[in-house]
């Protein structure tokens, strides 16, 4: 399974939540995103990728980095 983690620093702005494909994210405004279906993420990255404070990393399975 894909490791996805949202840091500290995450500003709220629910940008991964809406362009995640597979829905893994509940978002409610003004709160912290919940990775609430793990198992759903397909390792595309469009979360960590439209991080506007790159607040998000996804490490997919056989990626050492």
């Amino acid at each position: 399974m894909n490791q996805i983690t949202i840091n500290h620093w995450c500003k709220q702005c629910g940008l991964c939540a809406d362009f995640c494909p597979k829905k893994v994210f509940d978002y409610t405004a003004g709160h912290t995103p919940v990775i609430a279906r793990p198992e759903a993420c397909v390792g595309c990255k469009m979360c960590q990728w439209r991080c506007p404070d790159f607040a998000i990393e996804v490490k997919t399975e056989g990626n050492k980095t």
